[in-house]
């Protein structure tokens, strides 16, 4: 069971920021949630909601919510990172000052920084100090569905399995079940790749194709995932996992996700700029495509999928184009979920 007493400090008062912080507010933790813009910090001390990201939730009175970086990381005992991962560098960068001791850190980000294709994890370990304790979190975990109390699963990774297990306790809930897992590599490299796939099952949709397209899509997805998962280090079972299979078939099909979103807009004619524009969250899943797609290219990966998506979202060319240049690829045998590649 979580340890009731827990000083939990949450960065980033987004969707599944505020989440997190909610949750973990209501297993009894004294919890401050760190907000950037003041004006939601305001909303938020004076409604007890997030109205901007997550208007379902009411704020038990034992989670605060700070602007001031040095007061919210006071006595933190647990810091879970959770701004989007393109903004997670510089987050870390002006935290580190203020972190005393050694708190347990959990990354919560599901991305791969857009500049570099490094893992929140390695960026963790660039920025704060290397021999804090870390964990990464990811699973299918929409956070509209655990807003709103529907049972969910997750995985804790760290190499050292004591700390997966402390992240494990402390996120568990009897609606929120956590496993632990090893393979911090593949957990990270799941909750990121997921949503490169999740646009295109957006896409897949908006488009009017079925069922047999969008199993397809996901198995598809699947291989390639495994595939630059392997080369990149990870074990090939966390692909069959929660974090895995689990993830990538929760964003794909829920109209709730960001990600799915950004495919049907896509479908619809609309351009990633316009629908970047008159949006208030990140799609993780656009930045991560790029760099999933650079990655894929420097180690002589196949990632046809992304770089389809990468077309449609950066190049201007139509969604039908690029499904049809995917079904024309010449042929070849089903590899063995990426183990021959």
């Amino acid at each position: 069971m979580s340890d009731p007493t827990s000083n939990i400090t949450v960065l980033g008062a987004g969707a599944w920021g505020t989440t997190l912080a909610w949750m973990l507010a209501s297993s009894g933790h004294a919890v401050r949630l760190w907000c950037l813009e003041p004006d939601l910090a305001e909303e938020i001390r004076t409604t007890r909601r997030n109205g901007r990201y997550r208007p379902e939730i009411e704020l038990p009175d034992n989670l605060r919510v700070h602007t001031d970086l040095a007061t919210a990381l006071v006595g933190a005992e647990t810091v879970v990172i959770a701004p989007p991962s393109r903004f997670a560098r510089g987050v870390l960068e002006q935290a580190r000052p203020h972190l005393v001791g050694r708190p347990l850190l959990i990354s919560a980000s599901k991305g791969l920084e857009e500049s570099t294709g490094l893992r929140m994890s390695q960026v963790i370990r660039q920025v704060l100090p290397e021999d804090l304790p870390l964990a990464a979190l990811s699973g299918p975990n929409l956070s509209r569905e655990i807003a709103l109390g529907t049972p969910a699963v997750s995985v804790a990774a760290s190499p050292d399995e004591e700390i997966a297990a402390r992240a494990q306790r402390i996120l568990t809930t009897p609606l929120f079940r956590v496993y632990r897992n090893c393979d911090i590599i593949g957990i990270e490299l799941c909750g990121a790749l997921k949503n490169v796939i999740a646009i295109g099952a957006g896409v897949s949709e908006g488009l009017g194709f079925g069922a047999n397209a969008k199993g397809a899509l996901v198995t598809r997805g699947l291989a390639e995932m495994t595939r630059l998962g392997l080369c990149l280090g990870a074990q090939p079972a966390t692909f069959w996992g929660a974090a895995g299979v689990g993830d990538l078939v929760a964003t794909s099909i829920s109209h709730d996700s960001r990600n799915w979103n950004v495919g049907w807009r896509l479908a619809h004619g609309e351009t990633w700029e316009e629908i970047n524009r008159g949006s208030i969250s990140v799609a993780e899943g656009v930045y991560t495509a790029q760099a999933a797609q650079r990655l894929g290219n420097e180690h002589g990966i196949a990632l046809p999928i992304t770089d389809a998506i990468c077309q449609v979202l950066f190049e201007g060319v139509p969604a039908q184009c690029a499904v049809e240049s995917l079904m024309t690829r010449p042929e070849k045998a089903e590899e063995n979920w990426g183990l021959d590649r």
